[in-house]
């Protein structure tokens, strides 16, 4: 085998998998105030836990009188725990006074190219080739790592033949016999492949790699009966094998092994749950957030990585209204002193945050703003007569609310003279007076323009406000249909709500 290939155990999956090199530590995404990076408290994760010491032995022919690493899995990342040095003679020792924490580990050659073992057993020994680190692998004092590899091994076989079909299976063109033949034969190779790790499980129901295993495993759901031309006769099975799917996607996760944690396996698990089996509206994905904390509670370690994982990914995600799952695990799990972790620095700061997001979660009616105009005439939010209400908020020294303000007037123009009732409430924070008004006038700014010019309003916090341009889009109701869009979103939303809601049959 090509010594660039990576063999890696993911959940459902049977064939190979090639991953990218191995990674330092780094932080999870760009949080504003960095709270959630440190909730993880990696030094308690990642770290060595206390016992006799570990003592792994690796010889790698074709490696000599370098360096090589020892890393582990956590989550969707990589660490390097590890460095030592390899010897004229392909042996690198890796050693120290505190045991490992259970997972699966990689030793990773400088070149990047690199192997996984299992850490549960802390002393063994591991020889391996260059040039297959897999099929060369030999084994000593470790039965995780003999099943894991001769696992790998038997899953890479039966990989390649599968391969080998599909290629014949495209080449059979027409040949309907031929290619019902050789599905057989692809089906009967997957069967092995779950009979061989059923077997495993079955003679080994105490290692960690039968755990593995059956966190792989997927639900079974009877098959569908068929009539005579091979359609399927309940035409609500898929609904039925969707709903059975989801509801037992969790069975054979054991939550209270936090060794999983240390594998791909826990969070591809957990990124399938929300992203393949829950609807993409903040209200299901906090439904299906609940259910996979809830049962992280069978290990404070899962519930950790949970909780914190969940609220960063939420909390800095591209995907609008999204922030509402964050103020819910942040009010369920964290305020409420849940995440035990959590100092009351921290939760001081993540209070801070839910404080300036909740005001302005889609749904919410918008804070009213009461506010001068450039004739010195207070204006309301609230009194804006329109179907779509704008609420902008610019600064006229900002280049990118230069860009986008022409084409905002271009959409605010086109959509009066159109007779679609939208409405600009423009809020600019710019503190030179003047320097507001002549923008204002230099660009026939037409719709209402205000300014908070004694900082009274505190539109900031209930706007969450730390850049410009920021847009909102809200109904006749003041509701806020949309937050931070530039322009061309502005219009293409409105346009798509109001097709929505002409192809809406009419009511009596």
């Amino acid at each position: 085998m090509n010594s660039h290939t990576h063999i890696l155990i993911l959940p459902h999956k049977t064939a190979l998998y090639r991953v990218n090199p191995i990674m330092k530590a780094k932080k999870y995404g760009v949080l504003n105030i960095a709270i959630l990076f440190v909730l993880f408290s990696l030094n308690a994760l990642v770290n060595p836990v206390a016992g006799n010491g570990y003592e792994i032995k690796v010889r790698i022919i074709g490696l000599k009188d370098t360096i090589c690493y020892l890393g582990n899995h956590y989550g969707d990342k990589q660490y390097v725990r590890d460095t030592v040095k390899v010897d004229a003679n392909g042996w690198a020792v890796f050693k120290g006074k505190d045991s490992l924490p259970g997972g699966i580990y990689l030793v990773v050659m400088p070149s990047k190219t690199y192997f996984e073992m299992v850490v549960n057993e802390q002393k063994f020994s591991l020889e391996t080739d260059t040039n297959d680190f897999i099929g060369k692998m030999k084994v000593t004092g470790s039965l995780e790592n003999k099943l894991f590899n001769d696992h790998q091994r038997f899953v890479i076989e039966k990989a390649q033949k599968s391969q080998e079909l599909k290629a014949k299976l495209d080449a059979a063109g027409d040949n309907k016999a031929l290619a019902d033949s050789i599905r057989e034969e692809i089906s009967s190779l997957d069967k092995e492949v779950k009979q061989y790790r059923m077997k495993i499980v079955n003679d080994h129901p105490k290692t960690f790699m039968a755990n593995i295993i059956r966190a792989m495993s997927e639900p079974e759901f009877p098959a569908p009966q068929r009539d005579e031309k091979g359609n399927v006769s309940d035409s609500t099975y898929q609904q039925k094998y969707f709903n059975y799917y989801k509801k037992h996607f969790f069975d054979n996760l054991d939550f209270s092994d936090e060794r999983l944690l240390r594998t791909p396996i826990f969070h591809g698990k957990i990124k399938t749950y929300l992203e393949q089996l829950t609807v993409p509206l903040p209200d299901s994905i906090i439904v299906s957030v609940d259910t996979i904390i809830n049962r992280a509670r069978a290990n404070k370690e899962v519930f950790k990585y949970c909780v914190a994982t969940l609220a960063n990914q939420y909390e800095t995600s591209k995907i609008m209204g999204y922030d509402k799952v964050f103020v819910h695990i942040a009010e369920r799990y964290y305020l409420t002193k849940e995440a035990f972790w959590a100092d009351s620095t921290l939760q001081a700061k993540i209070h801070e945050r839910v404080e300036k997001i909740k005001p302005n979660i889609l749904g919410q009616k918008a804070y009213n703003l009461n506010m001068p105009d450039t004739g010195m005439k207070m204006q309301s939010l609230y009194g804006v007569k329109a179907k779509y209400t704008i609420l902008m908020f610019w600064d006229p020294t900002c280049g990118h609310c230069k860009q986008e303000m022409p084409k905002l007037v271009h959409f605010y123009d086109s959509s009066r003279a159109a007779g679609l009732k939208v409405e600009v409430f423009a809020v600019g924070i710019e503190s030179d007076i003047d320097l507001w008004k002549n923008y204002v006038r230099d660009n026939n700014l037409k719709w209402i323009n205000v300014s908070d010019l004694y900082n009274n309003t505190g539109f900031r916090n209930y706007y969450d406000i730390y850049s410009t341009p920021v847009i909102y889009l809200l109904d006749e109701e003041k509701r806020i249909l949309a937050k931070r869009l530039d322009a061309e979103k502005v219009r293409d939303f409105i346009h798509h709500q109001e097709k929505t809601k002409a192809a809406q049959p009419k009511t009596e």
